[in-house]
């Protein structure tokens, strides 16, 4: 009998023990779980706002239209010659729209002053009338004082361009 009394102590003493480990594995288990759901969502919630942000980055270009200019060019020794042209200029966002329209004066009356000084020669060729685009849009940057921050007028096209 001295034995079975043994039998039962130790029958008795391992289920608390098995139940100790199992708590013990199962809390293991959904520490590991919890941690793991929580980095999913973490980088589920990361990649959401970096597409976010790359949809925010293309931008719709804003432009403002010139009305059309009509001046006298330099003469070159082969007569009279005269430049209409229509300009359009792409600007960085609605703000610098304002700002354009808030120096018109003084945007026009730079161009107008920089094309006057042109001869036909010097904008009939493709390079010159790029030359005379960046110029341009040095000339109309002035007033808005746009150097800083990458703001202000980004291109100039010319949307008619006539040399008589």
């Amino acid at each position: 009998m001295a034995r079975d009394k043994a039998k039962e102590e130790v029958v008795a003493d391992e289920p608390p023990k098995k139940k100790g480990k199992l708590f013990l594995i199962l809390g293991i288990l959904l520490a590991l779980g919890g941690a793991g759901g929580g980095a999913a969502w973490y980088f589920s919630q990361s990649d959401t706002k970096s597409t976010e942000h790359k949809e925010e980055k293309p931008k719709s270009p804003v432009f403002v239209t010139l009305e059309t200019f009509t001046v006298n060019l330099q003469a070159d020794g082969s007569g009279e010659h005269y430049l209409q042209v229509g300009i359009d200029l792409k600007v960085t966002d609605s703000t610098v729209v304002d700002l354009v329209k808030l120096h018109m004066p003084e945007i026009r009356n730079g161009v107008l002053l920089l094309l006057s000084s042109k001869s036909a020669e010097q904008i009939a060729s493709l390079e010159g009338k790029q030359k005379l685009s960046a110029e341009i849009q040095e000339q109309v940057n002035k007033p808005l004082n746009a150097k800083v921050a990458g703001k202000g007028v980004t291109g100039v096209f010319f949307t008619s361009f006539v040399i008589q």
